[in-house]
């Protein structure tokens, strides 16, 4: 039996709406479910719940998550991928994107397209963040081809100021070992982005799994109870939330422990219910007031010797 975790005021909630008309809009490149809360479906939904106008591009359109089976898969050909990709760019509302964040590739010829607009984007508005979580695997196992693996590695994530991977992509993608927190972050020190958040990550508590922040000034951790029964799509909410938080001006230490206090309460709540689906409409509020309690501390990260 899991226990509905404990509540305590974690911050203020909605905005007012004049500020929240002045979010930007963000792009989503991802998957996109029929059935479920994985992918797109979870992104999109925290997102504009959090009043962010979001463009979303589907990178592959499924019947439901592939764990519950096979279902018919949609992916668009390269030349409409590519053409999207440019109706995009040559947008008049290109201007209104103040992120972009992308997901779970379909085919490898859409890091080259993404990679176009991430650079389009930026170069519109300097101040826009990418967020490139490089979904390729989990719990041991790949889940997509190696090229796409390598339109990840090659195309996207040099491009990223904030990279997602959780352990089992960490050590992937570092050839590294991610069995302690201080491995953890000495891989994430050699990923191309100034800011790796990664997630299912050794905590020093018995039965608990943290979230760790590497950031050009430090690194942080947030910790919280291992849960049975997670539902999926937990890591597309981790990083939706992560990126609403630094777009809406938080501090790193603030925007890790909201992003990371939403998604246990999302997955505890979820669970509890008996649900293998994150129940994002029932328990909207863990997105938007969020009240989990999670640890949060600073690391202290071992200097080189020379």
């Amino acid at each position: 039996m899991i226990d509905t975790p404990d509540i305590s005021p974690a911050w203020s909630g909605d905005r007012p709406d004049e500020e929240a008309s002045r979010k930007p809009a963000v792009i989503v490149a991802t998957s996109q479910v029929v059935r479920g809360a994985v992918g797109g479906r979870s992104t999109l939904f925290a997102l504009e719940r959090l009043g962010f106008r979001v463009w979303h591009l589907p990178t592959i359109l499924l019947g439901w998550n592939p764990k519950y089976g096979p279902s018919t898969r949609v992916i668009p050909d390269e030349a409409s991928f590519a053409g999207m990709v440019d109706d995009l760019i040559g947008s008049r509302w290109l201007g209104d994107v103040g992120a972009v964040l992308t997901g779970y590739l379909g085919a490898s010829h859409q890091g080259t397209a993404l990679g176009r607009l991430v650079d389009a984007v930026k170069a519109k508005n300097p101040d826009a963040i990418y967020l490139c979580d490089p979904i390729i695997g989990d719990e041991g196992n790949l889940y997509v081809p190696p090229e796409t693996v390598d339109a990840q590695r090659n195309e996207l994530m040099p491009r990223a100021d904030i990279l997602t991977p959780n352990l089992f992509e960490l050590g992937w993608f570092t050839g590294l070992p991610v069995d302690t927190e201080l491995a953890v972050l000495a891989a994430a020190r050699t990923l191309p982005a100034p800011r790796v958040m990664v997630s299912s990550a050794p905590a020093l508590r018995k039965k608990s799994l943290s979230t760790l922040l590497a950031t050009p000034t430090g690194a942080l951790a947030v910790e919280h109870a291992e849960l049975d029964g997670v539902p999926h799509g937990t890591g597309d909410l981790l990083a939706a939330l992560f990126l609403a938080a630094e777009l809406e001006g938080a501090d790193d230490e603030t925007a890790l422990a909201r992003a990371v206090s939403g998604t246990f309460e999302m997955a505890a709540r979820s669970a509890k219910a008996g649900s293998d689906e994150q129940m994002l409409t029932e328990h909207q509020h863990a997105i938007v007031r969020p009240v989990a309690m999670v640890s949060s501390r600073r690391i202290l990260e071992r200097k080189a010797r020379a």
